[in-house]
């Protein structure tokens, strides 16, 4: 197992090809998925051949950014995953990072999703010289709108996700979102 950050209560680490099950289970939840695919899950054949090998080739090529599995200390239990990675848009852009994480439903509400999004920002900025970090969420996802708050993200736009990004949300009005933000400036100075 290779660990790549530590909370005080959380390992993120490397995914492994025996995570396919963990991910599978994770993406099982329809609550999980409520807000990526309308509840629908995902396919261990996309999980095997497109989710793994994706973040595997983050491994190779990055030192700080891409996916990282997460299980928790006290039960050593797989909860769910962060990831800290380029815009989509600008995948060769270093300076503009997306933070977010997908957990399990019992980890729900107890601090994981602040207290690893709180490291991300602090190694990000303070570490890897990272510019300016942002996490998007669909306007519903009042959990995950408040980890940005909390974590002092700004709130810098709504604006509605293309179909093709959401095809499971056929109305504009359920693919509305909202875009978080922060800078390295703004950060150093709290």
């Amino acid at each position: 197992m290779k660990i790549f950050l530590e909370t005080e209560r959380m390992i993120l680490r490397q995914f492994t090809e025996k995570d396919a099950q963990n991910i599978f289970e994770l993406d099982g939840d329809p609550e999980v998925m409520r807000f990526l695919t309308n509840g629908r899950g995902t396919s261990m054949d996309t999980i095997k051949d497109k989710i793994l090998p994706h973040t595997f080739e983050f491994y190779e090529n990055h030192d700080h950014f891409g996916y990282w599995a997460v299980d928790e200390k006290l039960s050593g239990k797989f909860i769910g995953w962060f990831l800290f990675r380029p815009d989509k848009e600008e995948p060769n852009n270093f300076d503009k990072i997306e933070l977010g994480y997908r957990l399990k439903k019992s980890a729900w509400g107890k601090g994981f999703a602040t207290e690893g999004s709180k490291v991300f920002l602090e190694k990000g900025f303070r570490n890897w010289k990272v510019n300016y970090i942002f996490a998007v969420t669909l306007l519903e996802n009042i959990g995950s709108q408040r980890v940005m708050q909390k974590i002092g993200l700004n709130l810098e736009k709504e604006f509605i996700e293309p179909l093709e990004l959401l095809p499971d949300f056929p109305s504009e009005e359920e693919r509305k979102a909202v875009w978080y933000s922060q800078t390295r400036d703004e950060y150093l100075k709290l």
